[in-house]
């Protein structure tokens, strides 16, 4: 046998709780900010539907009666419910909870998003991330496909449905040994390549669109000694003696600079754009948003540049600093 619903409304579960509480329709009346009137109707109301009454009443005494006793708790459990929720909501909208999935290169991914969470999470502890790290076509794709919020990318190209916002420029070194006589210079021109082994990075990557677009612009064949499978591995092609690399400052931070030193390179000087990629008609969570306030406002304290990873310029243990 089914049980008839009870179809109270959260008005009128307020009314009676407060006047429960307050022993008196003309205080509850204030509080919920009615007429006392209106407030007595609403009681009426709630005491038809339920077809018993909830207060005994005269025009000097109010007494919940034994149904008023045994809703009371439930009220009571019901309002506090709904408030929670609604705060819960209301904190999302103010993008103080939630989930933020961010896709970064591992270059950003190592020396920027970092960052930006902890400075984020001291001021929206309850905002939880997801980050995920790719080379640049599969980060793109996945922020063109929806699968993550916002990447923090090189610009995209002007046929992919993407948003880009300038975060900083990411400008491109030359990665040699600590001993190599390249590393006492305060700059290197990018015809060093033609003379020494050149270790490049994979053309699906974001840096080997850079190196050629150089290399055709200056009219140097540069044919590769080596290809690299990442920039950790191959900063130690480079500490093994296999060559020289050039990688944006950024990815310093994924290379141990034991032994290694970092030097600009010119002539012409060259680099990335690295910044915020969004889906084109995608709305984002409301923690999405500030977090994407928060990597602008961090880009702007920086001036425009990277925030200086610990390898550039420096030489390692090795080299003797």
């Amino acid at each position: 046998m089914n049980t008839p619903r009870i179809d109270l409304s959260l008005q009128q579960l307020e009314a009676f709780v407060q006047v429960a509480r307050l022993g008196g329709f003309r205080a509850a009346a204030e509080q919920v900010g009615v007429s006392q009137p209106a407030l007595s109707r609403t009681i009426r109301q709630a005491e038809q539907t339920l077809g018993m009454r909830l207060f005994d009443r005269d025009t000097r005494h109010v007494a919940i009666t034994p149904a008023g006793e045994e809703l009371l708790p439930i009220a009571q459990r019901i309002l506090g419910e709904f408030d929670s929720a609604f705060s819960e909501l209301g904190q999302f909208l103010q993008g103080r909870s939630g989930r933020v999935t961010v896709a970064a290169l591992p270059s950003a991914g190592t020396a920027l998003v970092p960052m930006a969470i902890a400075a984020f999470r001291r001021q929206y502890p309850q905002v939880e991330f997801t980050l995920t790290e790719a080379p640049a076509e599969a980060l793109l794709q996945a922020v063109e496909d929806g699968l993550v919020d916002l990447g923090l990318s090189v610009r995209p190209q002007p046929d992919q449905r993407l948003q880009y916002r300038h975060l900083q420029d990411d400008p491109m070194v030359l990665l040699c040994r600590g001993d190599d006589d390249l590393a006492q210079r305060a700059s290197a021109p990018w015809n060093v390549f033609a003379q020494r082994p050149f270790i490049a990075s994979l053309p699906h990557s974001s840096i080997r669109p850079i190196t050629d677009a150089v290399f055709v612009q200056k009219r140097m064949a540069i044919r590769p000694a080596f290809e690299y499978p990442s920039v950790s591995a191959g900063g130690a092609m480079v500490r093994a003696g296999l060559g020289l690399m050039a990688v944006p400052r950024l990815a310093l931070e994924l290379v141990n600079m034991t032994g290694l030193v970092a030097v600009p390179l010119v002539q012409p000087q060259s680099g990335r754009s690295i910044g915020i990629v969004t889906r084109i008609g995608r709305s984002l969570p409301p923690a999405s948003r500030a977090f994407m306030d928060m990597l602008q406002a961090l880009a702007r304290s920086w001036g425009g540049a990277s925030p200086k990873p610990g390898g550039d310029r420096q030489r390692g243990k090795e080299a003797g600093a």
